[in-house]
């Protein structure tokens, strides 16, 4: 309790009680034991006088250091100040811990039955515990032996996982191999019994095309198994060879027949394409064989149509056709022979566009084809342009699908696919160049050469749109054939107007002559049929011709007489030229905008020709005034007074008639009913287009030449 006490280490035996207290204890357990309560505060009688504490039992070894220490306690040395007496201090604790000792084994003493109840479940819990230690030592061994187990069967899985994947990976590659190169019964029974025609020959040939290749594969990596299947598959390829190269030649056979659509024939091929892939792949001398047959066959078909065709078509053209003597500048009155028929030239059609511009419209360019015995029937003729488009349109389908089915047949792109078509259309193509060299050497229609130029521009680009080169080299060489001939008719035209001599065109008057109206026709035609496909060369051309037919214009407006017929034979032409063009081409075109500026210089000086008798003094007098005026010059016009008054008064008298006598020449001299309106229109019109307008009044009036009320001249007011 703090004071310091020696600590009595208890001897392991029992220690030297009292025997007649030690031995009550069992007593008192086994009275526990049996329910009751083992004593009572008036039997329980303690003998603790022969407690011997100096028993040599106890060890005193460390009394010493013990007894230091405690003379080092605080309530110690309090005790040794103060005086008191340590034995009876001594004596007094000593009984006041055995007073405590007592009280304590009273309590024991009393609890001794819970002790016991405690000491048996201990008892039992350690029974428990044993055998749950022995249990988890038994659970322990066991998860150890299983570990070792699950760490076997984890190695033996991966060892057969990878096992499994190997014989997998052997089973996939063999089963491949094997089913590559087993030939079944099945593909042996239809290569060699079932008709070409019948999908299931095709099937097969595709797999007898799969084995053959595999095995070729196999081969070079020399599996042995090759040599068992090597000699079936062999008897098996000439067999499927020989049964599709009789089926192929039948095929191009059956075109030779007469009267054949033999795009029936050519689609039924395209259905076996994969018959010609087969021999290019396993027999290229047979697929030469039939590719050279095919070849040589459409050759002599397509030329031999084609140049019926165009034998047939050329007999349903005009009769009467441009000659050389047909040009813009040879006279109408120029004589023929006694056998000569009738020409084109005498009606102005050779150089008229009208309907046949619609042969390169949409509709009609793409239309059906001309059938010659069909229009020989109806005895319906046709120009030349006509014949040249339906020709032309038929060999560009025929060339479009012909060089398609070559592509897909024959498995080729590029130069090898224009080297068969070129076989193939090579000799029909030359024909046609043939053709059309010997007919446009000696065309002098050049309208007819114009379309027929603008027909081969659509053409190339519908090929070009259907993605088919094949005749591209075909179109620019017509194209380089007919541009030539073309811009020499346009030459010819253009030297025929420069060497036309107006004497010899015979009796001349103001209207509009042949000449001019064919110049306006051809130009028209030429102008509207260039406005889709421009071409330098062509515009050129038709300045130069513009050109000659102005000097033409201006060299038979001299053999008249009088300035007023010369004026009124070059409007008349002028404004015939700029209607016709205006009506067919564009009104922005060069040569509209050429004729206008002219049509109106002609117009202008016209006009005041025409009103040079009538009102010519007053005309002229305005004009002078106006030029004084601007001079400043106001005091030479008030000298004028007595020249004005009799100008003012002889027109007051004269000027209904003349105005009346103007518009009856006027109406009688222009053709153009219109285009005489207005010139009386402006004939008639006040103001400062012809002489000065209001401000020549104000010149005549309130510059203080003339009072205000006076009339004023009409070239004025």
């Amino acid at each position: 309790m703090g004071w310091g006490w020696p600590r009595c280490k208890w001897p392991a035996a029992k220690p030297a009680w009292p025997s007649a207290w030690w031995s009550r204890v069992p007593e008192e357990e086994e009275a526990v034991a049996a329910g009751g309560t083992g004593h009572s505060e008036e039997t329980l009688q303690l003998n603790l006088g022969d407690l011997d504490l100096t028993s040599d039992e106890f060890i005193l070894d460390e009394v010493d250091i013990h007894i230091q220490a405690n003379l080092e306690d605080a309530l110690v040395q309090e005790a040794l100040k103060t005086g008191v007496d340590l034995r009876q201090y001594s004596k007094q604790v000593e009984m006041e811990l055995q007073q405590i000792e007592n009280a304590s084994i009273k309590d024991y003493i009393k609890e001794s039955k819970n002790i016991a109840s405690l000491h048996t479940q201990i008892t039992a819990c350690d029974a428990v515990l044993e055998r749950m230690e022995a249990m988890l030592s038994s659970f322990q061994s066991d998860l150890s032996s299983i570990s070792c187990e699950i760490q076997t069967l984890q190695e033996q899985s991966v060892a057969m996982n990878v096992r499994l994947r190997n014989r997998q990976a052997v089973r996939g590659r063999l089963s491949q191999l094997v089913d590559e190169l087993v030939v079944p019964n099945i593909m042996i029974s239809t290569i060699l019994e079932t008709p070409v025609t019948e999908q299931g020959f095709l099937e097969q040939l595709h797999e007898l095309n799969n084995k053959i290749n595999a095995v070729k594969e196999q081969a070079f990596r020399e599996t042995m198994a090759c040599a068992d299947v090597a000699d079936i598959l062999d008897k098996l390829k000439a067999k499927a060879v020989a049964k599709i190269r009789e089926f192929i030649l039948q095929k191009i056979y059956s075109f030779r027949k007469p009267m054949t659509n033999y795009q029936i024939p050519q689609n039924a091929l395209l259905k076996y394409r994969f018959f010609y892939q087969f021999l290019l792949g396993h027999e290229r001398s047979v697929a030469k064989e039939v590719r050279d047959e095919y070849l040589e066959t459409m050759s002599k078909i397509y030329l031999s149509y084609f140049k019926s065709y165009t034998s047939r078509l050329m007999k349903v053209q005009y009769e009467e056709v441009a000659e050389k003597e047909d040009l813009m500048g040879v006279e109408d009155t120029a004589k023929k022979g006694f056998f000569s028929k009738p020409s084109l030239r005498n009606r102005n059609t050779i150089f008229t566009l009208g309907n046949r511009g619609s042969v390169i419209g949409g509709a009609e360019l793409e239309g059906p084809i001309i059938v010659p015995h069909s229009a020989q029937k109806s005895d319906v003729r046709y120009p030349f342009e006509s014949l040249f488009r339906s020709q032309h349109y038929a060999l560009l389908d025929n060339s479009c699908r012909e060089y398609l089915f070559l592509c897909d047949f024959f498995l080729v792109t590029g130069n090898p696919a224009l080297d068969l078509f070129n076989a193939v259309m090579g000799k029909t193509l030359a024909m046609f160049l043939k053709h059309m060299d010997a007919y446009v050497s000696d065309c002098y229609d050049s309208i007819a050469v114009f379309l027929s130029i603008h027909i081969v521009l659509r053409f190339k680009a519908i090929t070009a749109k259907r993605n088919v080169p094949a005749i591209d080299k075909y179109w620019d060489t017509l194209l380089e054939m007919l541009w030539p001939r073309f811009e020499h008719i346009l030459e010819l035209n253009i030297q025929s107007i420069q060497n036309t001599d107006p004497q010899k065109l015979g009796f001349l008057d103001t209207r509009p002559h042949y000449i001019t109206r064919r110049y306006a026709e051809f130009s028209s035609a030429i102008v509207s049929i260039n406005q889709t496909f421009p071409h330098d060369r062509t515009l050129t051309l038709l300045g130069q011709l513009q050109a000659e037919v102005e000097n033409l214009v201006l060299r038979v407006a001299a053999e008249f007489s009088s300035r007023k017929e010369q004026l009124i034979f070059l409007i008349n032409n002028y404004d015939m030229m700029l209607g016709v063009l205006m009506e067919r081409a564009v009104e922005e075109s060069k040569e509209v905008e050429g004729f206008q500026q002219l049509l109106n210089a002609r117009t202008q000086e016209f006009i005041e020709e025409l009103l040079a008798p009538g009102f010519g003094g007053m005309i002229a007098f305005v004009k002078e005034a106006e030029a004084l005026a601007e001079r400043g010059q106001l005091e030479r016009l008030r000298g004028e007074e007595a020249r004005v008054t009799q100008l003012v008064r002889g027109f007051a008298g004269t000027w209904k008639a003349a105005v009346e006598s103007l518009s009856q020449d006027v109406m009688r001299s222009f053709t153009n009913f219109k285009n005489g309106t207005t010139i009386i229109q402006v004939g008639h019109k006040p103001g400062q287009e012809r002489a000065g307008g209001e401000k020549a009044q104000h010149s005549w009036q309130a510059n203080h030449c003339m009072p205000a009320s006076w009339p004023c001249p009409p070239g004025i007011g």
